[in-house]
């Protein structure tokens, strides 16, 4: 990312005094809290614009989808530093994010660039956006790239999360131009990598989102954010019921070591 040459830092989102905090143009104390919900006040501060319906609908129930899906690698990261350091929360749930990844949470910012190289594509070449749609899905297979927001090793079908969001966007009337191009890349995927891979939530995040005027750079803020709530759902369950060690444990018993062995050690039943 390029560096600006700003010598003096600047920024719209917010200032205080004595007696006001003011958080993108707006009184904190008296025209925020109490009367605009967190969903629409992460969409102000990313956007610097209060959302209107269908963007709240939209950003809600992506925020609802992506918080929680059991003990995925981030969650298990999460509950073992705690179970280590356990006056150590933040440590815990930073440890579950630093994971957000290509693979892992990640996608979802990867796979809107691509719906958005394709709405590009199509509009300069005059292309169908399924022309623009298989062009694009080949260009990634021929650069070995993988096409991020499909496929899932749990939803062989469509992830159940996908049509519920789309259902969101369209009852609430968003812009469905990138869902369309979502489904069009699920229809591209077979002729060019020869199976299906259906959508899962993570290109479903964006396709709704970047109907509602959401940022394309801010995208990955969304299931961080969303996955920030499930960890601490997730790290208070651990506090009461705590299983940290017991997935270290579980990972101990499952390990196969095939490295080499001194000629007068000798291990046990485990070593291959």
């Amino acid at each position: 990312m390029k560096i600006g040459k700003e010598t003096i830092p600047k920024t719209s989102i917010s200032t205080s005094d004595e007696h006001t905090i003011v958080v993108r143009g707006r009184d904190l104390s008296r025209e925020l809290i109490g009367k605009i919900s967190f969903t629409d006040y992460f969409y102000l501060l990313v956007t610097g614009r209060e959302p209107n319906a269908a963007a709240t609908a939209v950003l809600d129930a992506t925020l609802v989808a992506i918080a929680e899906h059991g003990l995925v690698p981030s969650v298990q990261a999460s509950r073992m530093t705690l179970a280590a350091a356990p006056d150590a929360v933040q440590g815990a749930v930073a440890a579950g994010i630093l994971g957000c990844g290509s693979v892992i949470l990640g996608a979802s910012e990867t796979a809107g660039r691509m719906f958005d190289e394709i709405r590009n594509r199509a509009s300069k070449s005059n292309e169908t956006i399924d022309e623009a749609s298989l062009a694009v899905v080949k260009s990634y297979r021929e650069a070995r790239r993988a096409i991020p927001g499909y496929g899932h090793p749990l939803h062989k079908e469509r992830d159940p999360r996908v049509n519920a969001l789309f259902t969101v966007a369209q009852e609430s009337g968003a812009n469905l131009e990138y869902v369309a191009i979502s489904e069009a890349v699920e229809r591209a995927i077979p002729k060019v990598v020869g199976k299906d891979l259906k959508l899962n939530v993570s290109a479903a995040i964006p396709a709704v989102l970047l109907g509602v005027g959401f940022p394309l750079n801010a995208l990955k803020g969304v299931p961080i954010l969303a996955r920030t709530g499930g960890l601490i759902g997730h790290l208070t369950e651990e506090f009461e019921r705590p299983i940290g060690f017991a997935l270290s444990y579980q990972a101990t018993r499952e390990l196969v070591y095939d490295g080499d062995v001194p000629e007068h050690v000798t291990l046990g039943s485990r070593t291959s």
